[in-house]
């Protein structure tokens, strides 16, 4: 079986050059256009976390929620729940037991590794980059990773792909 870094390392990198990501990383999203992204990030965050994650330094909803406050504060407005969005935290509902896990290995790790960078680039204070016991937490996910995920991780980033997408249409037309 193929490595399960490997088997979505193509699916990774599309998602890290999806335009939306770019400005992102590069620093050129405005407070709307992050807390717009943020507001993603807590739906999804949210599915995951009511289905438990195998540290709890790992749950981030609130800290997602406290950056989100901090753009609410500095006169941000911008609250929409993309369809895109929707269609993902429907699929994560969906899920039983530990089918969650993989969505845990995508979501979590990539804000606690490309976050780290992100955290500097962003028009907030970046709560949900910061991690009690990052180590921990992440030996935790390490843990309980099997390559067999490949085909939902994936799936997980056909969905953040999307609302990468969507996030750039709905932005761009603002």
């Amino acid at each position: 079986m193929i490595p399960l870094k490997e088997a979505t390392a193509e699916k990774h990198k599309q998602a890290e050059r999806m335009p939306f990501n770019i400005r992102m990383f590069r620093g050129q999203l405005s407070k709307d256009e992050y807390r717009l992204y943020l507001v993603q990030q807590a739906e999804i965050f949210n599915a995951i976390e009511a289905k438990g994650t195998p540290h709890p330094s790992l749950n981030r909803h609130t800290l997602v929620q406290a950056d989100i406050e901090e753009l609410k504060e500095a006169g941000s407005t911008t609250d929409e729940l993309l369809e895109s969005t929707r269609t993902y935290v429907s699929h994560l509902n969906s899920l039983l037991g530990n089918d969650i896990l993989p969505h845990v290995y995508l979501n979590y790790l990539a804000i606690m590794f490309g976050g780290q960078m992100m955290k500097k680039a962003v028009p907030s204070t970046g709560r949900m980059y910061d991690f009690d016991n990052m180590q921990e937490a992440m030996m935790a996910v390490r843990q309980v990773q099997r390559d067999d995920w490949a085909d939902e991780v994936n799936k997980g980033f056909d969905y953040l792909i999307t609302i990468f997408d969507e996030l750039e249409k709905v932005t761009v037309s603002q």
